[in-house]
């Protein structure tokens, strides 16, 4: 059986995606996923997306991560998924669509950007030496004096795999400061397990972390991540964080029909 499949990037999170609108993938397939996302037996990327049909809203999002399984929310998996609908036609500026934290609203800006909203955020565990939230995945969030020098996925799975998160575990982002509302921002993913270019949910929690703990009073924060760069915008009220807006690139890579 052929497949035809796109690649899309958002800052260097690369994405496998379908257009599974008649529902002939094999997505409880876990072996053919993982080697879908192989960077040296497949096509290589951090996860598969499946843009599927919804009964009420434009489309619905199911997302993978690169070890095959089902994951909860990829933000920028959301954005890349949401520039691929425009170019099925599926959509045209403007999008609602379903993943599995709930409904999302999306627009497609100039220069393939794509602000995608993200869940709202009523709790953030402060803790002494890091944040823990949820931004559509759970997401453990610590400063760092020496980003560049950080052993990311040493530390990073340490946590992860910690009794601190048990056996779902938690995705680990280390963060430092440049400045009042810009951060440089590297993650951990699990089902990855390594450390990614970019990570959507990462960023947003990075974001709203540093805004919890005082490390800055605006609600507009700019991230450095490894593959370029993100903005988080929100708005901060009594009941937690709302309204809140995850805006990068969303780009397409290339496409190709795969035997499988």
């Amino acid at each position: 059986m052929q497949i035809k499949f796109y690649k899309y990037q958002g800052t260097g999170n690369d994405f496998v995606m379908l257009d599974n609108r008649q529902g002939l993938f094999p997505k409880e397939d876990v072996q053919l996923i993982e080697k879908l996302c192989d960077r040296r037996f497949g096509i290589g990327a951090d996860g598969l997306i499946l843009l599927e049909n919804h009964p009420d809203y434009d489309f619905k999002m199911v997302y993978y991560n690169s070890d095959g399984n089902e994951s909860s929310m990829c933000g920028n998996g959301g954005r890349c998924l949401v520039a691929f609908a425009k170019s099925l036609n599926v959509i045209n500026d403007k999008t609602t669509f379903l993943a599995t934290d709930g409904l999302h609203h999306a627009t497609v800006l100039a220069n393939s950007v794509v602000s995608l909203q993200m869940k709202d955020v009523a709790s953030v565990n402060i803790e002494t030496d890091y944040v823990f939230l949820n931004t559509g995945s759970p997401h453990h969030v610590t400063l760092v004096n020496d980003i560049e020098q950080q052993d990311v996925k040493t530390a990073g799975a340490a946590i992860r795999y910690s009794d601190l998160y048990g056996k779902a575990g938690s995705n680990v982002n280390f963060v430092s400061q440049i400045s009042d509302n810009h951060f440089r921002l590297r993650t951990y993913e699990r089902g990855v397990e390594d450390e990614t270019l970019s990570c959507g949910t990462g960023a947003t929690a990075a974001a709203i972390a540093m805004n919890a703990i005082g490390k800055t009073t605006s609600n507009a924060i700019n991230l450095d991540v490894e593959g370029g760069k993100l903005k988080v915008t929100f708005e901060k009220t009594d009941q937690g964080y709302e309204h809140v807006f995850l805006i990068g690139p969303a780009t397409f890579v290339f496409e190709g029909v795969i035997e499988i």
